[in-house]
């Protein structure tokens, strides 16, 4: 992942350089590669960047296009660059890299605000068109790469991870209670909230565009479940399995040691055994155990490596929540109640010292109903269709159950 922010002003007031190289450098955790800023009157972007794809200096951001005129700062990984870029150089533009970044600043220059049409990826990127005095700012379709932004006195600001925004003292740390109230419904602050007062997510596939002083934040792409396929459930598992094929080949392009997180779980067991096919060398693979049995899977990451004969790495960690949870708390940049992200940080940590990227099994619950609390809430529902005396005989029944300390 890589960082990005900036600030511009409604009027000619010019950016203070030592703000936007404050906002630039609290991203550094993100890019620890390189970092750069650009910086003209009253406009500037900063970006730090973690080298994936082209790491000559070529690709060093924020990036401009042949005259100067438009610039860019990006995270993210586009997987169709190759063909866009390919149609782009037939249509007579020229690249001075062989980045993903380079791609987006000529599709803008084709297509203008319509270039997100054509990405396939996950991306967060700021576009300064200066001929047009337009700042475009898009996120992509489910929202993998964080945006957040604040309007206040004359100028907007923008940045991967809200502390970023906050070294510009124009934007007091007030909490939002309407933020607060659906933390405590769901257990994370849903775009286009934050816990801040005053600063906002750029929702998922949606764009911002200011010009003229004047905001527009419009959608680009909407999930549609009309014209569903129907087909027989071999039909069906060829398809899934050509879709699931591609999209971990996608994912593997990368000029950077790359490994796969490894729980022994369907999902990310899965994501292993088409690295595999793909790959020309054993995948690495990472996972971490606990003592407490429970929660300890690495039997079923073992089973897993050694079926597809993977470079494995594992490791058993003592999770200090006292010692992590300020980290995480830093990292998160606002409240967030998943108790998975203690695992997530301890796998990470380890990970990085062998490899820059890794791929993982996430998503594959949500999109195939694998969470067993579907099941309870199918349960749930059957259980308020009861007469209200089952329910009451069910419920004092069930009070008196010891709680477990057991993960499921």
């Amino acid at each position: 992942m890589c960082g990005i922010c900036g600030k511009i002003n409604f009027n000619s007031k010019p950016i203070d350089e030592q703000l936007l190289r404050k906002m630039t450098k609290v991203l550094n955790h993100r890019g620890p590669d390189d970092e750069g800023i650009y910086l003209k009157d009253n406009v500037g972007l900063g970006h730090t960047r973690l080298k994936i794809i082209d790491l000559s200096s070529a690709a060093h951001q924020p990036m401009s296009n042949e005259d100067g005129k438009i610039w860019i700062v990006y995270n993210g990984e586009i997987y169709n660059f190759q063909e866009l870029r390919k149609d782009l150089l037939e249509k007579g533009h020229i690249f001075r890299s062989k980045s993903d970044t380079e791609a987006i600043i000529h599709l803008y220059e084709e297509y203008g605000i319509d270039c997100v049409n054509s990405l396939r990826g996950m991306f967060a990127f700021a576009i300064w068109d200066e001929n047009k005095k337009r700042l475009f700012l898009a996120r992509d379709r489910v929202g993998k790469k964080p945006l957040n932004y604040a309007v206040k006195n004359e100028s907007l600001i923008f940045a991967s991870e809200i502390k970023s925004i906050l070294q510009d003292s124009d934007f007091p740390r007030e909490v939002n209670l309407k933020a607060l109230d659906l933390y405590l419904t769901y257990q994370y602050v849903p775009a286009p909230e934050t816990i801040f007062s005053g600063i906002k997510k750029l929702p998922p596939a949606h764009i911002l565009i200011l010009e003229n002083g004047e905001i527009k934040i419009e959608r680009y792409w909407q999930i549609s479940y009309k014209n569903s396929l129907k087909m027989k459930e071999e039909e069906y598992c060829e398809r899934i399995l050509e879709l699931f094929t591609e999209a971990c080949k996608i994912r593997m392009m990368s000029d950077v040691p790359l490994g796969a997180f490894l729980s022994g779980g369907i999902d990310s067991s899965a994501v292993v055994a088409i690295m595999s096919k793909i790959s020309a060398h054993p995948v690495k693979t990472f996972s971490i155990g606990f003592k407490e049995e429970s929660f300890n899977e690495l039997r079923y990451a073992r089973k897993i490596a050694k079926l597809f004969k993977t470079e494995h790495h594992e490791y058993i960690v003592k999770p200090d929540a006292l010692e992590v949870l300020p980290k995480l708390i830093w990292h998160f940049n606002e409240p967030f109640a998943d108790s998975s992200s203690l695992a997530t940080y301890y796998l990470s940590k380890i990970t990085r010292q062998e490899v820059t990227v890794a791929l993982n099994g996430d998503g594959g619950d949500e999109l195939f109903a694998g969470y067993e609390r579907y099941t309870a809430n199918k349960i749930a529902n059957i259980y308020s269709l009861m007469p209200l005396f089952l329910r009451k005989g069910i419920s004092s029944v069930v009070q008196y159950q010891p709680e477990s300390t057991n993960k499921k």
